[in-house]
């Protein structure tokens, strides 16, 4: 995969993010990066991770947004428009902890059944890894200081503030497993 895989996804993300959308593609660039970084833990997939990584918000392009769920927009939209690779449209379609969020927006079956989370811990960690250690402008932040953020930018009853409430626990933890796969890479 590698290079190509990555490029293209740059490509598409950008096409789709950058003039409509400038802070969330400074977000995505800036996941993107924080990919490239904790590549190494995952050997042949570390191309895998960061086309993930660039494309796991392309589902808030404007002309994508059919159900307004942005995980489910957008893998629709790589699985469709560009016969994308399944893990990577599965890895699109569940990036931090969607299936928690599309249970509060009642899209959980549609989700589940249409896009299966992959059976690749290390893999899936390290996309939440990227997208919650990065702030809505592509800097680089806490995991803790990112869920604080998401709530004070929806608030707390909103559908967003209860699904990351929710699942701020296993955020967290997601963090600390990849954290501690980075710390035991050989230096």
């Amino acid at each position: 995969m590698g290079d190509l895989i990555e490029e293209w996804a740059t490509q598409v993300a950008e096409a789709e993010l950058s003039s409509t959308l400038p802070r969330r593609w400074a977000h995505t660039q800036g996941v993107a990066k924080r990919a490239v970084e904790v590549s190494q833990v995952l050997g042949q997939d570390a191309g895998l991770l960061v086309a993930a990584a660039t494309l796991h918000d392309v589902g808030y392009a404007p002309r994508l947004a059919t159900t307004g769920f942005h995980p489910l927009d957008g893998a629709r939209f790589l699985r469709d428009e560009h016969g994308a690779e399944e893990r990577l449209v599965r890895l699109v379609a569940n990036h931090s902890l969607a299936l928690l969020e599309a249970e509060e927006r009642g899209l959980w079956e549609e989700l589940a059944s249409e896009f299966p989370l992959l059976e690749e811990p290390l893999l899936v960690d390290a996309l939440v890894y990227c997208d919650m250690t990065t702030t809505p402008d592509g800097d680089r932040t806490t995991a803790k200081e990112r869920v604080a953020e998401i709530l004070g930018r929806y608030g707390d009853d909103s559908v967003v503030g209860r699904f990351i409430r929710r699942a701020a626990p296993e955020i967290l933890a997601a963090v600390e497993r990849v954290e501690a796969a980075l710390a035991a890479q050989p230096r």
